[in-house]
């Protein structure tokens, strides 16, 4: 039934069949091919109950606080700040653009809404600034892959879902990763810019980073209300989202007054159309990995695994290779459901801890947002400068190689990950 299911996915899939459908379909042209209609049962009640876990409810509501920030044109005040802190190093703007991305990660916790919120605001700078296209819109191609990383994410949430592994350590894992991918892309950023001569602001005095501070302060606090409201259990991940959105509304009707009825209007809509998206793919997906798993595709993928080598080492550079493959090509939720349950079994029978597990999938699959020819981020620059996805391929590769050097740094080195959910009991 295996293959019946795979083959049937990516013919739907390749002639433009919605990802959420092209499961549902796969599943039941499976079940006939192989005279087992029988099941259909069994895959309503999978449907259901894949889309009804309580911990998804933080899913459209981070989704929620994300969209709010950017219509709040709270993203305007994080870059302001950033680039006073960053702006005069060499490579100026790309550096305010990282830093914007690693604040704006502990807001919204989707690389999208990084990408073609904040992505906006720092494309338009660095372009009047002198930066060219393809460095401009390849740093905040990259830049944008933190959000997911750096706590929250909603990534981690459906991961955490799926594995049955804690939100909170999946959360607290993140944040070193995700400082490391902000450090490694800076480092590339200043070696560009000074080679090719880019625009560098002068440094900002002890006034003017106050000033811009304080006009950020309170956007700067969401970070700290959510991962601080975890770390003491003063609410759970799916409570922090909820706290996240009410926060994000408060700021932008109260105090910023920058939030009409119209644009809340927009944001709740913009809110139902995506996390509809992602819970139909979630709902969909569900019944399919279990054929997956109950074909015994599990099975088979360790002793295909074991065959090449029973080396930890290489089996974790194996699947890190085959999610930066499929991460190009598949959007991060669908490869997350499909994957997870058949390949849980490998990773437990190797020791690997599934927060360790989850952090680098999240990452490998967050490059894949951000690498040809497919990269939703991608191609959501490409869109915002107005031109072909194409011509921005050449500079997002490279600066997907620090991406892929901190990877590869988190695999081998599980304590990087490890050290925080460790330190205060959460994984």
């Amino acid at each position: 039934m295996a293959i019946y299911l795979v083959i049937s996915f990516f013919l739907l899939a390749l002639i433009g069949m919605p990802i959420a459908i092209a499961f549902c379909f796969s599943g039941v042209i499976a079940l006939f091919l192989s005279d087992q209609m029988s099941l259909l049962n069994v895959i309503v009640q999978r449907l259901t109950n894949g889309m009804t876990q309580y911990i998804l409810i933080a899913v459209p509501f981070f989704i929620l606080a994300g969209q709010l920030m950017n219509s709040s044109k709270i993203t305007e005040k994080i870059f302001k700040f950033a680039d006073t802190l960053v702006g005069h190093i060499p490579g100026g703007l790309g550096h305010s653009n990282v830093l914007a991305s690693i604040i704006f990660a502990g807001m919204s916790g989707a690389a999208v809404a990084d990408a073609g919120g904040l992505g906006a605001i720092e494309i338009k700078v660095m372009k009047e600034k002198g930066y060219d296209m393809g460095f401009r819109d390849a740093i905040t191609v990259a830049s944008s892959t933190i959000g997911p990383i750096i706590p929250p994410s909603v990534p981690m949430v459906i991961y955490g879902t799926m594995a049955q592994a804690s939100t909170g350590a999946l959360f607290l894992g993140g944040l070193i990763p995700g400082l490391l991918m902000g450090f490694s892309l800076m480092i590339l950023v200043y070696f560009i810019s000074k080679k090719r001569d880019y625009y560098v602001g002068s440094r900002a005095n002890f006034n003017e980073i106050w000033i811009s501070f304080k006009d950020a302060f309170l956007s700067l606090l969401t970070p700290i209300i959510i991962v601080g409201g975890i770390i003491f259990g003063i609410f759970t991940p799916t409570e922090a989202a909820v706290v996240a959105s009410a926060y994000a509304l408060i700021l932008g009707t109260l105090v910023y007054r920058t939030l009409s009825w119209d644009n809340i209007k927009e944001v709740i809509f913009n809110t139902i159309i995506t996390s509809s998206t992602i819970i139909l793919i979630i709902a969909f997906a569900s019944p399919f990995s279990w054929l997956l798993a109950s074909d015994g595709a599990s099975k088979r993928i360790m002793e295909l695994v074991f065959s090449i080598s029973t080396n930890p080492i290489i089996i974790l550079l194996i699947l890190n290779i085959f999610f930066l493959i499929i991460g190009m090509f598949l959007e991060a939720i669908s490869v997350m459901v499909i994957v997870i349950p058949v390949l849980l079994p490998l990773v437990k029978i190797l020791g690997i801890d599934p927060v360790h597990f989850g952090v680098v999938m999240v990452l490998n699959l967050m490059i894949g947002l951000a690498t040809p020819p497919f990269g939703l981020s991608l191609f959501t620059i490409a869109k915002l400068e107005k031109i072909e996805p194409y011509k921005i391929y050449k500079p997002c590769l490279l600066f997907s190689i620090p991406l892929i050097i901190v990877l590869l740094l988190i695999t081998y080195v599980p304590g990087l990950v490890l050290w925080l959910p460790r330190l205060l009991s959460l994984g």
